[in-house]
């Protein structure tokens, strides 16, 4: 995975320098994480990797079945990327850009995977802990597994908080094995 992250960067970070100084943000983060959803899918993939498959009929492809969803631009980076068959980093891409997205907006995307789903007062409690420690606005994700067992996991950037029941009696184990 870290073999994407490192070819992606460089591409996601030059969408976004000219996303932001066209203004254009919101409609780049749109494009990315909808051409990162089509890339991503296991017969999109095989299709695109599939070695009869010429480099601009693949990327004809995959503009059609983007539907209309991508401008000029958009079209011409799924071109490049499949020029240099780089089709495979637009989910990757898309990450990455989200995340300098949020840096430039002053926000930070929490995932918060609990033990039962969350209220919106409990939502909100965590949301405005995580705003005064990082000083950023905060995006929630929540996202349920049982197997905690009690508490929560909240990850926002390289922050992680494990106030789970289950990392307490891993944490509780690993002390009384010592």
């Amino acid at each position: 995975m870290s073999e994407l992250t490192t070819a992606a960067r460089p591409y996601a970070r030059a969408v976004f320098e000219m996303a932001e100084s066209a203004g254009s943000l919101g409609e780049w983060s749109d494009m990315l994480g909808f051409m990162g959803a089509i890339a991503s899918d296991e017969k999109v993939s095989a299709l695109l990797a599939t070695p009869k498959m010429a480099k601009q009929a693949g990327a004809d492809a995959f503009v059609q079945l983007c539907d209309g969803k991508l401008n000029e631009q958009a079209k011409n980076l799924v071109s490049m990327l499949a020029e240099n068959d780089r089709l495979s980093l637009l989910p990757e891409m898309s990450a990455i850009y989200e995340v300098l997205k949020d840096e430039a907006e002053g926000s930070v995307e929490a995932i918060v995977t609990s033990a039962k789903a969350l209220t919106e007062t409990e939502e909100k409690s965590i949301s405005d802990a995580l705003k005064k420690r990082l000083g950023r606005d905060v995006k929630i994700k929540v996202s349920v597994d049982e197997t905690l067992l009690g508490g929560a996991i909240i990850q926002a950037g390289d922050l992680v908080i494990d106030g789970s029941l289950k990392g307490r009696l891993s944490k509780m184990t690993s002390v009384m094995a010592n």
